[in-house]
C-alpha cells in the first residue's frame, strides 16, 4: 500500500505519533492534511472476520484483546477531537482499495486546509 501512496505523490511519516502529546503511534501520518492511518492486525485488534481467540490462557487473552480495542477507540476519539481524520483498515483488506480511500481522504483534507487558510471555507 505504501508504494501505491508514494506513486500517487503522497508523502507521509511511518510509525509516528500524530500528536506530539500522544504516545500512541499511527502506521502512516499525513501531517498537513491531519490524516492518521492505522492498519490493524486481525489477531491483535480482534477482527470480527478473522480474529481468533486463543484456546490457551483465555483469562489473559480475552481482557488483553478487549483493552486493545478500547485503546483503539480512545485513540480515535483523541485524534478526532484534535481535528484529525482517522482511517482504520484491517490487514486482510485489499491494499489497492485501502490506498484509494487514503488518497481520496488526503486530497480532500488538503483542499479543505488550503481553503481555510485562504478564508474560503467557514471555520
Amino acid at each position: 500500500m505504501r508504494k501505491l501512496l508514494h506513486a500517487a505523490g503522497l508523502r507521509y511519516r511511518v510509525d509516528s505519533p500524530p500528536l506530539r502529546t500522544m504516545r500512541r503511534r499511527a502506521d502512516l501520518v499525513f501531517g498537513p492534511a491531519r490524516v492518521a492511518v492505522f492498519i490493524d492486525g486481525c489477531f491483535w485488534h480482534n477482527c470480527p472476520l478473522h480474529g481468533n481467540m486463543p484456546r490457551a490462557n483465555t483469562d489473559y487473552w480475552m481482557p488483553k484483546l478487549k483493552r486493545n480495542r478500547e485503546r483503539d477507540a480512545d485513540t480515535d476519539r483523541q485524534l478526532r477531537a484534535a481535528g484529525w481524520l482517522v482511517i482504520r483498515a484491517w490487514e486482510h483488506e485489499d491494499p489497492t482499495e485501502v490506498a484509494a480511500r487514503v488518497i481520496e481522504a488526503v486530497h480532500e483534507r488538503r483542499v479543505a486546509v488550503r481553503g481555510k487558510r485562504h478564508g474560503s471555507l467557514p471555520v
